[in-house]
């Protein structure tokens, strides 16, 4: 499958969960450290946390662009996704990821915010690339 790519970025990690990561044109400049759960200092930020943000910020797109198409109810504008990100040891070896998205939509029914859910969940490219990897779990408020 071609993508027709529109943008893209680099960013370089050094040090690894210890260390920095930054992208090339310098907009993003983090210290990392590993979490205290895991033996490290929490002296910064981990990768979880980074995959967290940007996972809440493109699903929350993905529902404002499915609303914006007409077919579902107009997104309000304080909606919200929160992503929360677990990291564990996985069975066979290695470690692995789940992921729970709490979606807000205030004042919208239960039921019509599921199905706008369940669309954004499809076209979002977050959603799309940890399919069949990643358990996540999609949590209407």
């Amino acid at each position: 499958m071609a993508i027709n790519v529109l943008y893209k970025t680099t960013a370089t990690a050094t040090g690894g969960r210890d260390g920095r990561a930054k992208t090339s044109d310098g907009a993003l400049d983090v210290s990392l450290a590993m979490p205290k759960e895991l033996g490290g200092s929490g002296n910064g930020n981990n990768p979880e946390q980074l995959f967290a943000a940007g996972y809440a910020a493109c699903f929350l797109s993905a529902m404002k662009a499915v609303s914006s198409q007409g077919q579902h109810f107009k997104l309000p504008t304080d909606s919200t996704v929160s992503a929360t990100v677990g990291i564990g040891p996985r069975e066979d070896k290695g470690f692995g990821l789940v992921v729970k998205l709490d979606i807000a939509t205030p004042g919208v029914e239960r039921e019509e915010a599921e199905k706008l859910v369940a669309e954004a969940h499809e076209v979002c490219p977050y959603s799309h690339a940890t399919k069949g990897n990643i358990d996540v779990t999609l949590n209407v408020l």
